[in-house]
């Protein structure tokens, strides 16, 4: 096949009939726009363009490590989120659109003329920081991850959006975290229980596991992000977590325990238990 010209068309269609069914077709034309250097228009306006050996080749090579299940985000270096385009390595959890959810329950504690100060926990790929940092410009933002490999894409990121005054620290948690205090505390910390079956599914056996799973109920980060991120926010600040679509009744009894007040979960486009916040009082804790 690859010695042979193959227009567009026909090369969409045997992508489409080789790729993972559950998103066979936007997959094809993902990376055959890569491949040529184009968009999606002009695939639908082009269907007689012929591809060149190389770039048959490259779609080649592609299509095989898309079957093995690597992630077309890792294949691709990128992934959309939140209306950006984000550099992703697997050195970092692929951002997902239920996270979107997190950023939105954040932004709605965010007055846009208010310079805030807000902490992302565990950023990865920096998605979460770099988002609210673009939509509230006088934000002033921190983001922490224990992985100098993670903090390098999202550095990378954070440049490559024109938002060099995120702040960013090589932290497991709290432990390195110079002493100050934040509005809002928000974080994705991984919630998967160890011996969940998902983690040998689907994409998961290639991200970081450190971002993924947490102690044998999945709850590890959350119950210490809830226990010590008191001592991190301003009075009447606000702690927000994302977790499981099971968890939410349990994130909820931590919050409680740690004396949040105003407790309370949000749900995510599938109608299950997704985010988790409290506002903190130091006089009422």
């Amino acid at each position: 096949m690859a010695s042979v010209a193959v227009r567009i068309d026909e090369t969409l269609a045997w992508l489409t009939q080789q790729l993972p069914p559950e998103e066979a077709k936007l997959e094809a034309e993902l990376l055959l726009q890569r491949a040529l250097g184009v968009n999606r228009t002009y695939l639908r306006s082009h269907p007689e363009t012929e591809l060149s050996a190389a770039q048959h080749a490259q779609l080649t090579t592609w299509l095989t490590r898309r079957l093995t299940g690597e992630p077309i985000a890792y294949i691709l270096g990128d992934a959309a989120f939140y209306g950006l385009t984000l550099s992703v390595s697997p050195d970092v959890l692929i951002p997902r659109q239920d996270t979107e959810l997190l950023v939105d329950a954040a932004l709605d504690l965010i007055p846009e003329s208010t310079p805030l100060r807000i902490l992302d926990m565990g950023t990865g790929s920096g998605a979460i920081a770099i988002a609210i940092a673009s939509q509230r410009p006088k934000a002033l933002v921190s983001a922490l991850d224990s992985s100098s490999a993670a903090l390098t894409v999202a550095k990378d990121n954070a440049c490559a959006h024109k938002l060099p005054a995120i702040r960013f620290y090589l932290s497991d948690w709290f432990s390195d975290l110079p002493t100050q205090q934040f509005d809002i505390i928000v974080s994705n910390p991984p919630y998967i229980e160890n011996d969940d079956v998902h983690l040998s599914q689907s994409s998961l056996p290639f991200e970081p596991a450190q971002a993924l799973s947490s102690g044998k109920d999945g709850l590890d980060a959350i119950r210490l992000l809830c226990q010590q991120a008191p001592d991190w926010l301003v009075d009447n600040g606000w702690l927000l977590i994302e977790h499981g679509y099971n968890q939410g009744a349990a994130v909820r009894a931590l919050f409680t325990q740690a004396r949040f007040n105003q407790v309370a979960t949000h749900r995510d486009y599938g109608n299950n238990d997704r985010i988790t916040l409290g506002q903190w009082n130091h006089t009422h804790a």
